[in-house]
């Protein structure tokens, strides 16, 4: 088999040569997208997932609809260390750019930019003994108008925040078309942020307003919001991004093959399927490293079996050992027993034994260790914090990334 040929794409963010079992997906935004065109109350869309499940590149086809339906968009994403002010300004910028050369007054555009400069510019204010703003938290936008005064730039980014997506709604009024905002790693959000960004998309389906928010984020995101903003749980509407099924993820492997006239024997898709568990990114692992191997079409078993050790070793290297290295040796011990206790075998779809990782009490992780719960918090807080564990019901934990647990259990001590 050519390797220049070879059509798999195991990479972050980067979108597969077929984007199989999505489809509910793409049309529910294809509605949503056409009923706020309509004038229809819609809500903002928050995808929630497991590492590798193929969130970001959800996010960035559903941003591809949104500009084919001639809206305005922008895309951030999210960090733990930075406040929204600044890249939440960066991205309405993208968006309202895309719309000034449709709009009829460019002086409604330039009053808006200089709202959108003022809230850029404006930090929180400083209480007695703050320190004072990082260099990131003082960018100057680069906007060609004098920043407004007395809207969206009252230092309280709650305030602000509502203002800005308001003015930013009436623009793409304006145009009658909308704005989308494309939100990466959302529970990475402050919780400032998150409560701000609640009380925006609030206030803007009261409005019945032209602009939504499309957030991805772990699966513990809706937790993260309702903490911000009880009615968080009705503002949005939330979908969650699972593995593919056996035919979604045969459908992954076989079209890009068909288009360079390359086969699978049935068996070798049975094997594919039990070794990835049908997540995107392991899928196109393991398809890649099959098709270097395989010397002829069709592709058989054999040719998955001689494979698989180089694919588990590229994933033991830059999607498992990289979080694992991360980690301190206390977060490990941490895992460690996580991974003792998570294991739940199951049957795949091909036959074969599918491990998967269930959520696991943290007190039965403290007995584990033979150590008192509030000892391991530091541990457990500090996991979370790297995205390497999550906790979507009080009490339990689970790791962020699918097969995680397996791969600590082939690991030595």
């Amino acid at each position: 088999m050519d390797p220049v040929r070879n059509p798999y794409a195991p990479g972050a963010g980067q979108r597969p040569p077929e984007l199989a079992g999505r489809g509910r997906e793409l049309d529910v935004f294809d509605v949503v997208l056409e009923r706020i065109a309509r004038g229809r109350p819609e809500r903002s869309l928050m995808l929630t997932g497991l590492r590798g499940v193929g969130k970001t590149v959800l996010l960035n086809t559903l941003r591809s609809q949104a500009i084919n339906h001639l809206w305005g968009t922008g895309k951030i994403e999210a960090r733990p260390d930075q406040s929204l002010r600044r890249p939440v300004a960066a991205a309405l910028h993208m968006a309202v750019r895309e719309l000034a050369p449709r709009h009829r007054a460019p002086d409604r555009i330039d009053a808006f930019l200089g709202v959108l400069k003022a809230f850029a510019q404006r930090s929180a204010p400083a209480g007695r003994g703050a320190a004072a703003p990082k260099l990131r938290d003082r960018w100057q936008p680069g906007i060609d108008v004098p920043a407004s005064s007395g809207r969206a730039d009252s230092g309280d980014i709650e305030i602000d925040l509502v203002e800005l997506l308001s003015d930013a709604a009436g623009v793409a009024a304006d145009v009658g078309t909308g704005i989308a905002v494309f939100i990466d790693e959302m529970q990475d959000l402050g919780p400032e942020d998150v409560s701000a960004l609640c009380a925006a998309c609030h206030e803007l389906s009261q409005l019945g307003a032209p602009l939504i928010v499309v957030g991805a984020g772990l699966p513990h995101l809706p937790a993260v919001l309702s903490a911000a903003k009880s009615y968080s749980e009705r503002l949005f509407r939330y979908q969650r991004i699972d593995r593919l099924d056996r035919i979604a993820a045969d459908q992954a492997l076989c079209a890009p093959a068909e288009r360079e006239q390359v086969e699978y024997e049935q068996k070798a898709l049975d094997l594919l399927y039990e070794k990835s568990g049908g997540y995107p990114y392991f899928v196109q692992a393991y398809g890649k490293a099959t098709w270097d191997h395989a010397p002829r079409s069709p592709i058989t078993a054999a040719d998955v079996r001689v494979a698989a050790p180089e694919a588990e070793a590229e994933l033991a290297v830059g999607f498992f050992g990289s979080r694992f290295e991360r980690a301190t040796p206390a977060e490990r011990e941490y895992m460690r027993a996580m991974a003792t206790l998570s294991l739940v075998e199951g049957e795949a779809d091909g036959g074969g034994r599918d491990d998967m990782d269930a959520a696991v009490p943290t007190a039965e992780i403290a007995r584990a260790l033979g150590r008192k719960p509030a000892s391991l918090s530091p541990a457990r807080d500090a996991l979370i914090k790297k995205g390497l564990i999550y906790s979507g019901e009080r009490g339990t934990v689970a790791f962020t990334v699918p097969h995680f647990g397996r791969y600590l259990r082939t690991q030595p001590a």
